[in-house]
């Protein structure tokens, strides 16, 4: 879908125009149990924090690829995600997930977007997609490699099944080859697996009332062997580190 939609976006100017898109879901528990599966959450009654994510990926490549939203699908490139949510969503529930676009603004590099995609009211996350054109990126962030508490070997068809449960078969995740053709090395892990595998190594302690903020930074080449660490400071704080940081991120309780 991914593949099919890239390949006949090639067009637009500047100007962000996309119409929001709405759908009512319901969980599928077989999609779900496989979604658990490759991404390390045990299967409960409330939904991974990450999951509605998933659920509006349709909806967004949607958005994405209509005539009001500014850039092709080609070349974007997706620098971070937040997610917040009041409470948990249940495996029960249907779900009206809306998908909307909004605040196109400079970055060093370009210019990024905001895809939100809301979910029955009390869930929401932001993707923020950049499209490069030129410039610098401006001094580097100096990160101190935090101590790891977890080695992770990240398969090399991690990409395959990640796409495969979340309808993200984007070529840069799938095989060396298709990866090659868009100037990777290798295939590179999804964000978002990233993300959702650092939410698994914390279930349970994370408040139900939460927002989750990460940062991607360098491409996860897969396969790869990277460090994963967590801390309790005032919320928590995560990272995944290889050679230098892929992700990282910061969860905030939002209990009254």
């Amino acid at each position: 879908m991914l593949l099919r939609a890239a390949l006949t976006s090639f067009r637009r100017g500047e100007t962000l125009a996309a119409e929001p898109v709405s759908a009512t879901v319901d969980v599928s528990l077989k999609h779900l149990t496989a979604y658990n599966s490759v991404c390390g959450f045990g299967l409960r009654d409330a939904l991974p924090l990450t999951y509605p994510h998933v659920l509006g990926f349709p909806l967004q490549m949607k958005l994405m690829t209509s005539a009001g939203f500014p850039f092709p699908l080609p070349g974007l490139v997706h620098i971070a995600n937040r997610i917040t949510q009041s409470r948990p969503l249940t495996l029960d529930e249907p779900l009206e997930i809306t998908v909307s676009a909004r605040d196109l603004r400079p970055h060093p590099q370009g210019t990024q977007v905001d895809v939100v995609t809301s979910v029955s009211g009390v869930w929401e996350g932001v993707s923020t997609y950049l499209r490069r054109t030129g410039g610098s990126s401006g001094p580097s962030e100096e990160l101190e490699r935090p101590v790891g508490s977890a080695v992770w070997r990240v398969p090399a068809d991690i990409g395959r099944r990640y796409g495969a449960a979340s309808g993200d078969r984007n070529p840069i995740h799938l095989y060396p080859l298709s990866a090659k053709l868009f100037g990777f090395k290798r295939a590179i892990a999804h964000g978002m697996w990233t993300k959702a595998r650092c939410l698994a190594a914390l279930e349970g302690r994370l408040p139900e009332a939460v927002t989750v903020d990460v940062r991607f930074k360098k491409p996860l080449l897969i396969p790869g062997r990277v460090e994963f660490s967590a801390a309790e400071k005032d919320g928590w704080e995560f990272a995944v580190w290889g050679k230098g940081p892929h992700l990282v991120g910061s969860a905030q309780d939002l209990t009254p």
